[in-house]
């Protein structure tokens, strides 16, 4: 059957699949908000902090956390709130991670999806990166680059968690909080905003106070332009609802909803012969126009449950479901030297031509409840808590790749572009043969339990762990009965512990250390199962609060190790090979708060050593992989700050800032000397109060438009920055 034809049926099988989560979520939002709720003040939850200026969390309680300061905790933990997503105009949460040191970006399949290391650390080069949504582990699958269009904030949970948070890599987690709806307020806004390339954008967020008790908050944006790529234009678009209903004083009902889209072509980037990175312009297409776009959805549901018992013990109990579809073709440059005829005429590519069809399902049902008592003198704060979750991942994937150099192929037979002068839809498209059906299924449940013990006034103490039991499936289609099947169990305690010293108001010293366990997903091309990665953290640290709480910060320095590391396998797009060891170490400083005459400072900074422990040779590309090789794309050297003055002009409120990111030079690809250079960024923004409640907005991003590359896969496959661009916008709340 041609894959045209596969690929139409499926399309329509997602479509199908779309309404049905449309049915399910609207007639769940009309049935919750007939629930019968008391009258409730607000559904703020209010932990107190040192100083002066308390923080208030809204919504659900923070998942993982309990209630605890944030200099009781003995983790490196950021935040990236609102105001600074705004200040900045960031959209994606590729963007947002950039703003701080300690998360870099990595190979994000030419920009359709999130893909990030925290701490030096990735996992699996060929699966978008994972992320918590409200504590719970619903960041996976191929819904495309995330928009922030519903985001609250972004939290950087670094360091050794992973005996609660189970399935992370041992970097960090990053965990998004969604705009809850805030129950019994009427509020919100809008933006239209336009920018360089033609880039339109509208987006509106409504909390509004349906009774007393249920409250609905719609959220949504639209998005449609150029980019500076040639022939590269984009379309996106979601809708992010949340209801939220107050079940009495003390109980919350929470649904959200997603729905979302993303139309791009599939682009590959450029590519640099001989270290040259003005090879091409940092514009050029070298795809193919007539594959048309790829198109990444997801469809999502999650609904919770938080229940305070009294002032000492809570229960927060909830489920998600998520789908997501990725499909497209592409053409893309070959990387194998035996089948590139750039690398003899200096001019004539070659490439491969692909179809792609990723389509997941993922469960997670978790509960956890949270609580404190004391036995004699001493006070305990414990976590206890238990998840599910089931991960399931259909891979389609065709290939057409030109032949060996030796035979010596036609120009059309190499697919071949010239990358001076591109003549695009010179030859007819490709057909493409199957190389990868495979279904790949995960199932985990976990338990987990920790304790916080005050031992005095300024020492406390943490002990925890976490039991995993892991069950991976693999089906091969391609592969003959009975061996297409296979399947392995696994399980495991991973413990951890910390302490925290108040070494005097402002200033307290921790040290922690962890054990992690995550499955890696799929197996290799000779259908063999992975073994699940291990992990190994230490870290110790000191937190700082000063100026009544307006300023704080964190040092931090730390060592990571790896088992059973996964790493592209080039010769089998689709499939990973085990590269064995790796290790990271660095130190970290993150700065952040609100000073005299108006201003807010932010400073990350972050030094990464990470590197291979083991020694691995590919034999299909005869480079070696040596202990101390760097890892693909982390940098040695991270900072990113920012200053914003606030001020008034005439009886108008108004903000003018500026911001910096340094990213080093870092490995480009795996196993050979190829470096990407190192870049600096500066950007400006401001706002200024029109009329009131109205604003107008502007940024400029990279201001002295700076040559720069985002990542890299390999010297065919670099990903340029964009140049300086420019906004404007207009923003009205009521």
């Amino acid at each position: 059957m041609p894959i045209q034809f596969l690929q139409r049926g499926r399309a329509a099988s997602a479509c199908s699949r779309r309404f049905r989560h449309i049915a399910f979520a609207l007639p769940l939002a009309a049935g919750l908000a007939c629930l019968p709720a008391e009258a409730q003040t607000g559904d703020a939850l209010h932990h107190p902090e040192e100083g002066d200026n308390a923080i208030t969390v809204t919504g659900v309680r923070q998942s993982y956390r309990g209630d605890f300061a944030m200099r009781e905790i003995p983790q490196a933990i950021t935040q990236i709130d609102a105001e600074t997503l705004q200040q900045n105009n960031i959209l994606r949460l590729t963007d947002a991670l950039d703003m701080n040191a300690s998360v870099v970006r990595q190979n994000t399949l030419g920009g359709l999806w999130d893909s990030f290391a925290v701490r030096g650390f990735a996992g699996d080069e060929n699966m978008p990166s994972g992320y918590l949504v409200n504590g719970f582990n619903a960041g996976r699958g191929f819904g495309g680059q995330r928009d922030v269009a519903g985001i609250e904030r972004v939290d950087v949970l670094k360091g050794p968690s992973a005996a609660l948070m189970g399935r992370g890599e041992p970097g960090g987690t990053i965990n998004l909080v969604t705009k809850q709806a805030e129950i019994g307020r009427t509020f919100g806004s809008g933006a239209l905003q336009f920018g360089s390339y033609d880039r339109f954008r509208v987006d509106a967020d409504a909390n509004l106070a349906l009774t007393g008790g249920i409250t609905a908050r719609l959220i949504g944006y639209y998005e449609k332009g150029d980019t500076f790529r040639d022939h590269v234009e984009q379309k996106r678009w979601g809708f992010l609802p949340s209801i939220g209903i107050a079940l009495g004083e003390k109980t919350r009902l929470t649904y959200d909803f997603e729905w979302t889209r993303v139309e791009v072509p599939f682009d590959r980037g450029i590519v640099v012969l001989d270290n040259d990175f003005h090879t091409v312009p940092r514009s050029r297409f070298l795809g193919e126009p007539g594959d048309g776009d790829t198109v990444a959805r997801a469809t999502s549901h999650q609904l919770r449950l938080e229940h305070q018992f009294n002032d000492d013990w809570s229960l927060l109990v909830g489920a998600s479901h998520r789908d997501t579809l990725l499909t497209g073709f592409s053409s893309d440059a070959e990387t194998v030297a035996s089948r590139q005829t750039l690398y003899r005429d200096g001019h004539s590519l070659s490439r491969q031509r692909r179809s792609r069809r990723y389509d997941a399902e993922h469960n997670v049902a978790r509960a956890e409840i949270a609580g404190s008592f004391e036995t004699g003198a001493l006070r305990h704060r414990v976590l206890i808590g238990g998840d599910f979750d089931h991960f399931r991942y259909d891979n389609y994937f065709t290939r057409f790749r030109p032949p060996l150099l030796s035979s010596s192929p036609s120009d059309q037979a190499a697919y071949v572009i010239d990358i001076d002068d591109p003549a695009y839809g010179r030859y007819p498209l490709p057909a493409t043969t199957v190389t990868t059906n495979r279904l790949d299924s995960q199932r985990s449940f976990g338990f987990y339990v920790q304790d916080q013990i005050e031992l005095t006034d300024r020492l406390q103490i943490r002990v925890g762990g976490r039991y995993d039991n892991l069950t991976l499936e693999v089906e091969n289609r391609l592969l003959a009965v009975p061996s297409r099947f296979n399947d392995r169990k696994f399980s495991r305690f991973s413990p951890q512990a910390g302490i925290v010293y108040a070494l005097s108001k402002p200033i307290s010293l921790y040290a922690a250390y962890g054990q992690g366990y995550r499955a890696n997903v799929g197996a290799d091309f000779h259908n063999a199962i992975f073994d699940p990665e291990t992990s190994e953290s230490i870290e110790v640290g000191a937190k700082l609060m000063a100026l009544g709480g307006a300023l704080t910060g964190t040092l931090s320095v730390y060592q990571l190790t790896k088992d059973n590391v996964l790493a592209s396998d080039a010769n089998n797009p689709g499939f990973s090979v085990a590269i064995g060891k790796a290790r990271s170490r660095g130190a970290e400083l993150d700065i952040n708060g609100h000073l005299s005459g108006d201003v807010d400072v932010m400073l990350s900074y972050a030094y990464t050593d990470a590197e291979a422990r083991s020694r691995v040779l590919d034999p299909n590309y005869s480079f070696q992989i040596n202990p101390g090789d760097p890892l693909i794309n982390i940098p040695r050297h991270n900072l990113n700050m920012q200053v914003a003055k606030h001020f008034t002009i005439g009886d108008r409120e108004a903000q003018l800032g500026a911001g910096l990111q340094y990213v080093g030079k870092r490995s480009g690809e795996t196993g050979t000397d190829f470096m990407l250079p190192a870049h600096r960024l500066v950007r400006l923004f401001g706002n200024i109060q029109l009329i009131d409640e109205v604003e107008l907005f502007g940024t400029v991003s990279n201001l002295f438009n700076a040559e720069w590359y985002a990542s890299s896969y390999a010297a065919m496959w670099v990903q340029p920055g964009t140049p300086r661009t420019a906004t404007v916008g207009l923003r009205a709340r009521f």
